[in-house]
């Protein structure tokens, strides 16, 4: 398991990790699926000067494979010859990255964003950005932008002539009137329908600090996090500079949908302090994004500080402060002979068992 976000655990300091890259032949990157930890290893994979290779991997078991790599980095996931746990991981990255001779600051705003945590520090003032009224998303196009966002759930999600409903009456004049009012809009209509946790995790969608590739560090962040999850490949190549950028935009938009439509499918259940949703892929030739569903569930719609959503042989689970997710999916997972991987707040898990009793399993271990 990973250590990410423990009190008690020893994030490695970015000067070794740069002196470890420095000495290195040929570095292997390997980062957790999550837009913290792609983040992370697209600012090593643009500092190093020798040869690397960059993989996404679920679980340490899927990292450990035969390559001529003389140092293992892994970002997210305890794997490799060095282990950068502590979240956000692109900000001790970005640290890293710098003292090699040159790191991106939007890249790290993004993992910071992606992470759950608050810009700040060197990046912030490297990229040299405001806030401003309006929406964190990564398109020109407001409806598009909010009708395909994982920052939020709500009754517009995936849906763009919802979208366009909430936005339709924000014209009001100036530029910086209507991005304004068109994040009131969007803060209203979430907190019509959500909990009371949704009307402080939709703040990550409005006054965005705008900039970067992708308009804001919100909406790079939400590209970086779809691509980690459901085309790595791309991920990767995108991160680390090469990345074609309409088709990040267009797999955004895909995991976007998927992602909510499968939270609005979903079978729940109530129990003491987990909220379970069992979920149906919906599309035969793809997984369902069981880390996003759980993360939007868990932020909008659950009634406890524990969301779990499973689907046929996998699992990911998502907590609040208080409650240590990776510790009960980990518990879980032994339980039924699975495996798992993650931080307190999120973690993942694939298993061989019916998920009925993984589900079991977990609450048990809650």
């Amino acid at each position: 398991m990973s250590t990410t976000d423990r009190p008690d655990a020893s994030a490695p300091a970015a000067s070794d990790v740069a002196a470890r890259l420095r000495g290195a032949d040929f570095l292997r990157l390997v980062a957790a699926p999550t837009g913290d930890a792609l983040a992370a290893a697209g600012l090593l994979a643009r500092a190093v000067e020798g040869p690397y290779q960059a993989t996404v991997a679920a679980f340490p078991a899927d990292a450990e494979r035969a390559t001529g790599a003389d140092c293992t980095v892994g970002l997210g996931l305890e794997t490799g010859d060095v282990a950068v746990t502590d979240a956000p991981v692109s900000r001790l990255a970005f640290a890293v990255a710098d003292a090699l001779g040159g790191a991106d600051p939007w890249l790290a705003l993004a993992g910071t964003v992606a992470a759950g945590a608050e810009p700040g520090g060197v990046p912030l003032e490297a990229a040299d950005t405001e806030r401003r009224p309006g929406l964190a998303v990564p398109t020109a196009d407001p409806v598009d932008g909010l009708a395909h966002t994982a920052l939020a759930h709500g009754s517009f999600s995936g849906d763009r002539e919802a979208a366009a409903a909430v936005l339709d009456a924000a014209d009001s004049g100036t530029d910086e009137d209507t991005r304004r009012k068109r994040a009131s809009l969007v803060a209203l209509a979430v907190a019509e329908e959500s909990t009371p946790r949704g009307a402080t995790a939709v703040e990550r969608l409005l006054r965005p600090h705008a900039g970067g590739p992708f308009r804001t560090a919100g909406g790079y962040a939400d590209v970086l996090d779809a691509l980690a999850r459901t085309r790595p490949g791309l991920g990767v190549a995108l991160a680390a500079g090469a990345g074609d950028r309409e088709a990040a935009i267009e797999a955004w938009r895909v995991h976007g949908r998927r992602a909510h439509a499968t939270l609005v499918a979903a079978t729940t259940a109530r129990y003491d302090g987990v909220f379970v949703a069992q979920c149906e892929p919906g599309d035969p030739d793809h997984d369902p994004p069981l880390g996003t569903v759980a993360r939007l569930l868990a932020e909008f719609r659950s009634p406890e500080p524990v969301v779990l959503a499973v689907a046929d042989g996998r699992a990911a689970a998502h907590a609040a402060d208080g409650v240590d997710a990776g510790r009960v999916t980990a518990a879980a997972a032994e339980a039924v002979g699975g495996t798992a991987a993650g931080t307190p707040r999120a973690a993942r898990a694939r298993f061989r068992a019916d998920t009925t009793e993984f589900a079991v399993a977990f609450r048990e271990a809650l």
